[in-house]
């Protein structure tokens, strides 16, 4: 049984839906991916997914595994970045939080990932530009950053028209604090500077986009991705020019709307 949005609205060419709570958000989220991929599954006999890491991301991931109508061993997964240097092991690498929380549960047909350790990282970003490119991408699930991020296209780094697919980037001091104040690493300086990433294009190549944006905390960035320029000031706010994205707001993060 899916929740119902309190309010929906377009901004731009963006449908956004703001929901009561947090849970409530995840829940739609996670039935209109279900039933989307499952969709996608009967048309064409497989399915491609980009698939984002964060605290706001969690329950989304564990209702949809929960729903379990999806046939993953006919599904590709991609994730959209990763910490340079990273062991993928460390508690805060991205490739672990896949691995265990999606890949472990649902044994999809492949899980494609970003080597943040690799011996040779720009090499690494081709090698992952070139398995994004070898099939269409059908969906890309995303979150935003408290500096109205995606992926970890911060602000300084952002580019709406970038010609790479997968690059490395300099994450800035806004995006190294909301890691350490996640919990995942126990100072700022212990947040690696640098880190891998799929750039904006790359994410809107997908055909469907649901985006994931609950919390006070990223109350701001929500107002600014709506409300402000569509620029690199907030990433984010590119959304608005992508129709085949859905923004999926609680009543937290749209308390400023």
């Amino acid at each position: 049984m899916s929740a119902e949005p309190v309010q929906s609205f377009e901004v731009d060419s963006l449908p956004v839906r703001v929901f009561a709570s947090q849970d409530d958000m995840a829940t739609a989220a996670a039935v209109e991916v279900n039933e989307y991929l499952c969709g996608v599954i009967a048309g064409q006999g497989s399915a491609s997914a980009i698939l984002a890491t964060g605290n706001s991301q969690i329950q989304f991931l564990e209702k949809l595994v929960a729903i379990g109508e999806v046939d993953w061993s006919k599904v590709t997964l991609f994730h959209m970045d990763e910490y340079l240097g990273l062991d993928g092991n460390h508690s805060a690498s991205f490739r672990r939080y896949m691995r265990e929380r999606v890949e472990q549960k649902v044994q999809p047909a492949a899980f494609h990932y970003l080597e943040g350790d690799a011996l040779e990282p720009i090499r690494e970003c081709r090698r992952y530009a070139d398995l994004l490119a070898a099939q269409p991408i059908d969906l890309c699930c995303l979150g935003v950053g408290e500096n109205g991020h995606i992926a970890f296209n911060d602000p300084p780094v952002a580019n709406l028209n970038d010609p790479e697919m997968v690059k490395i980037v300099q994450l800035d001091d806004a995006c190294r604090q909301q890691q350490h104040g996640e919990g995942h690493f126990p100072t700022f300086d212990s947040v690696p500077q640098y880190a891998l990433t799929l750039t904006v294009p790359a994410l809107c190549q997908a055909k469907k986009m649901v985006c994931l944006c609950p919390e006070t905390r990223k109350a701001q960035a929500a107002k600014d991705a709506l409300h402000g320029p569509i620029s690199t000031v907030c990433p984010a706010s590119h959304l608005r020019t992508q129709p085949q994205c859905v923004l999926y707001l609680d009543s937290d993060s749209a308390s400023l709307l």
